[in-house]
Formats: structure tokens, C-alpha cells, sequence
């Protein structure tokens, strides 16, 4: 049976699949069901040369999420300290300050309650990709991963889960497919997706800069 959905527009959806950290129910249980309809989704996503050498990794064992977490929590300390940080990352707009700051709390809060989320889910794909020396080559992997995840994250907004795209462990990757038994020669990880119910669902567009400066047509 399919799981219900929220009242969303196309557009609503689109708009307000939000990076969701601090509104992420850790008490209530996510049932299987549903993220496999999620999955079923993701699997719809175009992938190039239809490859569709995709996988995901669904971590629901309690003691594998704790040690995920350790280890997003260690990279963390090193990622506070980057000049790509959302604390540093636009340090030369003023007008950015107060939503980055916003962000970098709720950043921190993921760091700190991770191992809890109920789900963890990891897009990989086959290959290594920092073994492909041509950049055609890494732009075909990721793109072979990434619209499923992202189809996946809409899913999940759709039936009133919440997600977050993290790449943060990957400073442990090694670690992680060996905890999670990844062969990590052969599957390159590219993301860490917690997921979980929301509290409330009433997520609203978020701030972004003005289109100009931004889109270009013809020429930059």
C-alpha cells in the first residue's frame, strides 16, 4: 500500500525539499515500506548510458548509526575550521550573515545528533572515481548518482520525511565501507542522507541570491 502524501504542488515540492537538521523526529520510527518507495523512485532517475551503477547503503542498525555519526562528528571538527564552511563560505556579504549562521547551528546540531536519525542512507556508485583522470569521465559517474539521490530526497519530502545531503564522512570513507562492508576498492560513496519524519511539515522556500550575477545566457 502506498504510504500517503502531502497536499504539495509540483513546484511546492520543489521549493521546499529543505536541508532538514533540527525538525528531524529522532523518536519515531521510519518503516521500511516507505523508504522503499522512496527507493523505487530513485531508481527511475536517468543514469548515464543507462550504466545504472547505483546502490544504496540503508543503515538502520543502531550500532552502525552511532559510528557513523563518530565519524561525521570528528570530520565536523575539522569542516567548522574551512574556508567552505557555512560559517566562512560568504564572509565577504554581510547581507549572508544571519542565514549562515542559522545554518552552521544547524549544521552543528546534525554533528551532535547523527548517530540517533533513525535511517541512514548511502548513494554509491560503481568505480572509484578519483581513478577516472578525465573530468567527462567524474561529471558521468556523479551524474549517474545524483539525480537518483535527489529523486529520493522528494520522495522522502513527499510522504513527510525530512533529509539532508552530507558529505562530511567521507573523510572516513574507508572506515565507513569497512563498518558497513563496502568494498571500497570497487564503490565509491557519495553521500550520507539522514532521514526521518519531520516535525511539521510546513517548510517554506529558503533565501537565495538575486538570478543576476547568477544565470547567464550566451554569454558569462
Amino acid at each position: 500500500m502506498a504510504h500517503p502524501q502531502l497536499d504539495l504542488s509540483n513546484d511546492q515540492l520543489l521549493s521546499t525539499t529543505r536541508a532538514v537538521r533540527k525538525r528531524l523526529d529522532l523518536e519515531r520510527p521510519v518503516e521500511r515500506s516507505v523508504v522503499d518507495e522512496c527507493l523505487e523512485l530513485a531508481l527511475q532517475a536517468p543514469t548515464g548510458s543507462n550504466a545504472q551503477g547505483w546502490h544504496f547503503m540503508v543503515v538502520t542498525d543502531e550500532a552502525k548509526r552511532r559510528r557513523l555519526g563518530e565519524l561525521y562528528a570528528k570530520a565536523f571538527e575539522g569542516y567548522a575550521a574551512m574556508p567552505q564552511s557555512a560559517a566562512n563560505v560568504h564572509a565577504d556579504d554581510p547581507s549572508m550573515e544571519a542565514t549562515q549562521e542559522r545554518v552552521m547551528s544547524s549544521a552543528s546540531y546534525l554533528a551532535e545528533v547523527l548517530g540517533q536519525v533513525p535511517v541512514h542512507v548511502i548513494p554509491c556508485v560503481a568505480g572509484r572515481v578519483e581513478n577516472v583522470p578525465m573530468v567527462i569521465a567524474q561529471a558521468s559517474i556523479y551524474g549517474s548518482i545524483l539525480p537518483a539521490a535527489w529523486s529520493f530526497m522528494l520522495a522522502a519530502r513527499a510522504r513527510g520525511l525530512g533529509t539532508c545531503w552530507t558529505t562530511l564522512h567521507l573523510m572516513h570513507e574507508k572506515e565507513a565501507a569497512e563498518l558497513l562492508g563496502i568494498p571500497f576498492d570497487e564503490i565509491t560513496q557519495c553521500a550520507l542522507i539522514p532521514l526521518a519524519y519531520t516535525k511539521g511539515t510546513d517548510f517554506k522556500p529558503g533565501p537565495r541570491k538575486a538570478m543576476d550575477g547568477i544565470i547567464h545566457y550566451d554569454q558569462w
